[in-house]
This record gives C-alpha cells, structure tokens and sequence, in this order.
C-alpha cells in the first residue's frame, strides 16, 4: 500500500465536484431540496452556472456563494424560513438578504424586493424578482450563506454536495 491515489482515484476524486456548472439540478417540483428544509431560490430546475469556491484566505478571491441560472423578472423565493435583515442596494446591486436564525443569513442578488426589512418570510416565499445588473447581466442570481459570519456553500443546506467516499489504497 502507498499513500499516493491511483490514477483511476484520482480522476474519480475530480470527476465528482459539489457542483458542476451548466448541469440541471432537479429539486421536488415545488423547488424544495429532496433532503433539507432549504429550498432552491430559483427554478426548477436550477442550473447552476458557478460553484462556489473557498478562499484560501478570508480576504483572497474566492466565489463565496453559487450563481444560478434565471432571467430578469424570474420569481427570487426565500430558501428557508426567516426574517428579512437587509432589503437593498450593495454595491450598486438590489440584494435581499434573510435571517435565518442559528447563525444563518442568506443572500440573493439581484433582486427586486417584494418584501421590507423585518417581513418573516416562509421556505419558498417570493423575496422578490431578478434584477438587471448584477455579475452575470441580468442572466443569473448570486446565492449566498455565511454561518456566525463566514461564508458557506449554499450546497450543503440544499442537500447537494455528495458524501465523502474514502478510497481504499493500492
């Protein structure tokens, strides 16, 4: 046994990454993830069009959230229940961002707002609409968690980072 993976390991480790963009992800009909409480803010079916990517440092570029595929107009609904904090502009971008208790806050941009600070919002209830602007144009929305303050994958409350496999050596 060597401590090194395999070749075939190896491309199996990089063929299996939490989110492929471009690639349909198909939540319950209703938008709500098959295994969680947190529903897709966008769809169904969403497609995410990028991943989220870590910084290495807190202050590093990273992607700190997911991009999903929607048009301007397209219905922005809450991804799990809570109370609105932030209903705004940042950055020259609409963003409506949602308490969620236990440390989670969430944000969309750019949205429309239907709902004002303070509003308690159920999973799946419209926030609001996609914006012109934003990153991708108008052709996206940006999809955001931080947990006590640090960013998160959105994946992991959506139920769709696959579980860790450990491989055995050669």
């Amino acid at each position: 046994m060597t401590g090194a993976l395999t070749s075939a390991q190896a491309a199996e480790v990089r063929a299996a990454p939490q989110a492929v963009p471009g690639a349909p992800v198909a939540p319950l009909a209703a938008g709500r993830s098959a295994d969680t409480d947190w529903w897709w803010p966008v769809g169904p079916p969403a497609t995410i069009t990028a991943p989220f990517r870590a910084p290495p440092t807190p202050y590093a570029a990273g992607h700190r959230g997911i991009d999903l595929a929607a048009a301007a107009g397209d219905e922005v609904r809450a991804p799990a229940g809570g109370t609105v904090s932030f209903a705004g502009t940042v950055a020259g971008r609409p963003l409506v961002a949602v308490d969620h208790g236990d440390g989670y806050v969430s944000a969309v941009e750019p949205v429309a707002a239907l709902v004002a600070v303070g509003t308690a919002v159920a999973p799946g209830e419209p926030l609001g609409t996609v914006a012109a602007g934003g990153h991708c144009d108008g052709a996206c929305i940006h999809f955001g968690v931080r947990l006590h303050g640090e960013y998160v994958s959105p994946m992991l409350l959506l139920g769709s980072v696959p579980r860790a496999v450990l491989l055995p050596l050669d």
